[in-house]
């Protein structure tokens, strides 16, 4: 898997697109098991993180991953919960303008990482609600991963 970097406006109506008519304890674990399965069909050395608010629904790091997979998910997933938009979307109206994250935004890069892979969960009606990320691979290709099993997951929950 090596995907194109997506434009912004892809970026955009991929969030559009993505928001669920619900999300639940139960979705998390089923949504957390896809990535799993996607992951490990592709040997893909990546940690996985579920958030509902503060709350952790789903983790699991699979081999080849480390604790710094942890660090990143911690610092891309900080990102989406203060703009409301994918860690690679924010990263890329940065570059857009001719400059970086951790350049422009004021912020603390050992506490934001605006790096493809953490995604908003957006429910109807209620917004973002929480986050699902993946560290390992590259930015393009965690974001990709995250993006492709949400829209498989979207499917079985008929959104």
């Amino acid at each position: 898997m090596n995907p194109t970097a997506p434009t912004i406006s892809e970026l955009i109506a991929q969030e559009r697109r993505l928001t669920l008519p619900h999300f639940s304890y139960d979705d998390a674990y089923a949504l957390g098991g896809l990535l799993v399965s996607m992951a490990r069909e592709r040997h893909a050395p990546v940690a996985i993180d579920i958030r509902r608010g503060a709350q952790q629904l789903f983790h699991a790091a699979l081999p080849g991953s480390s604790a710094d997979n942890d660090a990143w998910i911690d610092r891309k997933r900080k990102v989406v919960e203060r703009y409301g938009e994918s860690s690679y979307l924010v990263g890329s109206r940065f570059r857009s303008k001719g400059t970086t994250f951790d350049e422009s935004s004021r912020l603390d890069p050992d506490t934001y990482a605006a790096h493809g892979g953490s995604f908003p969960i957006a429910v109807e009606g209620a917004g973002v609600i929480g986050s699902v990320t993946v560290s390992g691979l590259p930015q393009a290709e965690d974001h990709a991963l995250v993006v492709e099993a949400l829209e498989q997951f979207a499917t079985t929950i008929g959104a």
